[in-house]
């Protein structure tokens, strides 16, 4: 039987689609277009292309989006101030800080200076904690995303046998809190990980957020996986060898097409959440 693909592409459409109704019903309560903020600091030209795809994705579904350049000899001090005035805005329903930043940045006192009500790309310490424990949090997007798309795909978590390939802040570790909060029994792998491979082939569900093309080898994904490549690189290739790989998989998301169209969609979802709460719509 060949492998079941989990387009996140198809999804992603059908999740814009619903949030339209939800959006005009946002300004018709509030007199507010619900906004996303996006920063960027410096001229990197891949988050570039990512912060104009999210705006796209916003006027899809009649949100907007508001985008905030930074030069790339930005300092900590002027990004927490950038920060603190989208805070201040009631406008301003979600802030998205595009990572990575430069060099020179405490990235991770600016993900937490977002308010907890504005962040909707789950990039804050409390966010994330909040999501560990089960509490009320809009969850990292990507893994949140992720998610959504088995549970679309009628693939059961209760149980299963996961192996998350990084532990990043933003993929990897609320990756596996969110399998774990699911009654999956998930094991965190890494650079320093011995005997990858095998631990790899006794998974029957690998999620690879390595960023490392084709690191996860297409021999070490055991029969009946269900895969899921976070990665996408130059050649449109992901962090596993999905040629390979796809034979032995009972599922897969492609790449591209899987989970980067999830990100996005989770993303101005949560925006549209985060409206709906700011004007009374939803608890």
């Amino acid at each position: 039987m060949p492998a079941l693909v989990l387009d996140g592409k198809a999804l992603a459409r059908r999740i814009e689609g619903e949030l339209v109704p939800r959006v005009e019903k946002v300004k018709a309560a509030s007199g507010r277009t619900p906004i996303l903020a996006t920063l960027l600091v410096g001229d990197d030209p891949a988050s570039a292309t990512y912060v104009k795809m999210k705006g796209s994705a916003c006027r899809r579904v009649g949100m907007d989006s508001r985008r905030v350049a930074l030069p790339e000899t930005t300092t900590t001090a002027e990004l927490l101030a950038a920060l603190d005035a989208l805070n201040a805005d009631p406008d301003v329903h979600g802030i998205l800080l595009q990572h990575p930043v430069p060099k020179q940045i405490d990235e991770r006192a600016c993900f937490d200076r977002i308010r907890l009500e504005k962040d909707v790309d789950g990039v804050t310490s409390a966010g994330f904690g909040r999501m560990a424990m089960g509490e009320r949090a809009f969850g990292s997007a990507t893994p949140a995303g992720i998610v959504r798309l088995l549970d679309h795909h009628g693939i059961a978590l209760a149980g299963l046998r996961a192996v998350v390939l990084g532990r990043s802040p933003i993929l990897g570790k609320p990756m596996a809190a969110m399998l774990v909060n699911r009654d999956a029994t998930v094991t965190v792998a890494h650079s320093k990980t011995r005997e990858l491979p095998a631990l790899v082939a006794e998974a029957e569900l690998v999620v690879a957020a390595v960023g490392r093309p084709e690191f996860v080898k297409g021999a070490w994904i055991r029969s009946g996986a269900v895969v899921v490549d976070a990665g996408y690189h130059p050649g449109g290739v992901g962090d596993v060898e999905l040629a390979a790989a796809i034979p032995r998989c009972a599922a897969y998301t492609p790449v591209p097409g899987g989970v980067g169209p999830m990100t996005i969609a989770t993303l101005i979802e949560q925006t549209c959440q985060a409206a709906e709460r700011a004007a009374g719509l939803a608890p």
